[in-house]
């Protein structure tokens, strides 16, 4: 308990991530009152999404402590503050200060201790104050933090929000995603990125996806050139990010390829270690690819709630007591 803290092979690697945020943007994000302004925060960066209370290092426990994270104080740490005697409180404190923490933050504006204030100083760790609560302050810096500090890849593809489910469309270059995009926007959808989509991996379960800001809202149409999504259309085609739920790929129409009719094999693409589902259109005159990137996203969101067309259509064809459709052999 008293030798150098342990650290676990997870904290080290997130720790080299190569993403950061600058404590100066999360102080203005969340509205952080410096109590110590001689402290240069300018300097000062996040690596780590996550945050810490720390509760057992104030006890004297630190084993797997990690100190690049964001140290939180809240009521429950504050009063234990109090009851401590003097010269643990002093010692446990020097330890988590010298440990080169990024700062410290401290909720329901608590009474911030004198032996706190000489530790930062010392040890140049920035100290905040927030009158939020603490549950509220840290599920909602975590949030934040988890979309500034994401793992990340540009797409080149376009991204736009169908019917409340953000479509993913890629392609070789040409094939027609722009045009594809300028036709949902006519329909009414609204546009995210086309070109360079910037996809954010925030957990294992959500991706999301914005536009780089130099190209922010601006659509390339080959023979016209570019355009300007907000200006035609207004503020209502356009969003700044969408999770992505659905994958479209154009390919070119080959007639040797035997394509899916019935949609009852889930095709998907893997984006960052995320599986998300995918459908591959192939591209031919007289195919309405806006309606069908439509059709594709209502029913990814009949799936999600429960209902497959392919599969009531497979019930119903052959559920004898029906009485309905048959399916013969040569069909």
């Amino acid at each position: 308990m008293n030798g150098q803290p342990k650290t676990d092979a997870f904290s080290a690697a997130a720790s080299e991530s190569g993403y950061s945020v600058a404590l100066t943007t999360v102080i203005q994000e969340f509205n952080l009152q410096l109590l110590n302004p001689a402290v240069d925060v300018e300097s000062k960066i996040l690596t780590r999404a996550n945050i810490n209370r720390p509760a057992l290092q104030l006890a004297g426990f630190f084993d797997y402590f990690d100190p690049s994270r964001l140290q939180i104080i809240g009521m429950v740490e504050h009063t234990y503050l109090l009851g401590l005697g003097e010269e643990r409180r002093k010692a446990n404190l020097h330890r988590i200060f010298q440990s080169q923490i990024p700062a410290v933050v401290v909720c329901r504006d608590l009474e911030v201790l004198p032996e706190m204030l000489e530790y930062a100083e010392k040890f140049d760790v920035p100290i905040l104050a927030t009158d939020s609560a603490t549950t509220d302050f840290i599920s909602e810096i975590i949030r934040w933090t988890k979309v500034q500090l994401a793992p990340r890849i540009s797409m080149h593809g376009c991204l736009l929000d169908i019917y409340g489910v953000g479509t993913l469309i890629i392609g070789e270059s040409g094939i027609g995603k722009s045009e594809t995009a300028l036709e949902l926007i006519k329909r009414g959808h609204r546009f995210i990125a086309d070109d360079a989509v910037e996809i954010r991996r925030v957990s294992a379960e959500t991706l999301i996806g914005s536009c780089p800001a130099n190209i922010r809202y601006f659509l390339e149409l080959r023979g016209i050139g570019i355009i300007d999504i907000m200006q035609m259309f207004g503020v209502q085609s356009i969003k700044p990010t969408q999770a992505i739920e659905l994958v479209i790929s154009l390919e070119i129409w080959d007639s040797c390829r035997v394509y899916d009719r019935l949609g009852q094999n889930e095709e998907f693409t893997e984006i960052l270690g995320n599986k998300v589902n995918s459908h591959s259109i192939p591209i031919r005159p007289g195919r309405s690819m806006a309606i069908i990137c439509e059709s594709a996203a209502i029913s990814h969101r009949q799936k999600k709630m429960g209902y497959n067309a392919a599969d009531a259509l497979t019930e119903r064809a052959f559920n004898k007591s029906s009485g309905g459709l048959k399916i013969h052999d040569h069909y």
